[in-house]
């Protein structure tokens, strides 16, 4: 494909971890990239990489944890006179320890880029897709959306709201060209934990293997491609996910306050 024809994906959260992953998973299948987060330095060298193979690729400083901060990302993407065909909203916070004990400003951070910049960002580019009657929708929620997380409650929510949009409007968008694919990965193999403060949680000291993040980004590429309601990978996370929508919330929330305790 050449640059009139490619189609264009706009990641957000693209400095790291799934988010990077993704974007050179897209650009593998021949996607022109917009790439949006805070930290622009490691964005540059994303986009650097990604242009060695043809790819057009676009850096954007945005930080989702400020108010209008979407609508702003929105606009600048629209100044630029990019179409954006493929949106991934994998931009997300997460915060460990006991609710009272937290810091309100951080919880604030949580809620502001894990449901309302996805939200908003969401709302703002879908009907220029469903107007062109085409265009792929990837909302990066967890195995964490499906129960209730004591220690890490207000990120488990959150990933329960992300859950639940994304099949919702997977379900209203049917027949309009545009598909909504909602992701779950597990515990994966970025520094998650370590910036949400989780790193000396029991299953972030003792679980054996995480999985890659290239492979969760190419988990999600065949489930986004394939019009996939939700994708969850690896098959004991897909397991985990089948188990806690059958088991009494009393069994699931103690293994959960559990896994994400210090002792």
């Amino acid at each position: 494909m050449d640059s009139t024809t490619r189609p264009t994906a706009l990641v957000t959260g693209a400095s790291g971890g799934i988010g990077a992953a993704l974007a050179r998973e897209l650009a593998q299948h021949g996607h022109d990239l917009v790439l949006a987060a805070r930290s622009v330095e490691p964005m540059e060298a994303l986009a650097a990489e990604l242009r060695l193979s043809g790819i057009a690729a676009t850096v954007i400083a945005a930080d989702l944890s400020k108010a209008g901060a979407a609508a702003s990302l929105a606009a600048d993407i629209a100044a630029r006179g990019l179409v954006i065909d493929v949106l991934v909203n994998n931009a997300g916070l997460g915060a460990a320890g006991r609710f009272d004990r937290g810091d309100p400003a951080r919880i604030g951070d949580i809620l502001q880029v894990n449901i309302v910049a996805l939200t908003e960002l969401t709302r703002l580019l879908v009907p220029g897709m469903v107007a062109r009657r085409r265009g792929r929708i990837l909302l990066v929620a967890s195995v964490a959306g499906f129960q209730p997380g004591p220690h890490m409650a207000t990120y488990f929510a959150s990933k329960a709201y992300v859950l639940s949009l994304g099949e919702a409007l997977a379900c209203e968008l049917r027949g309009t060209g545009v598909s909504v694919t909602t992701l779950c990965p597990g515990a994966t193999a970025t520094r998650f934990f370590d910036v949400a403060g989780a790193e000396r949680s029991l299953m972030a000291r003792h679980l054996r293997k995480m999985m890659p993040a290239d492979q969760v980004a190419r988990l999600a590429y065949r489930g986004l491609i394939a019009g996939r309601r939700v994708v969850i990978t690896g098959a004991m996370n897909r397991l985990v996910a089948l188990a806690v929508r059958h088991l009494p919330h009393a069994i699931t929330l103690r293994v959960t306050d559990l896994l994400m305790s210090e002792d």
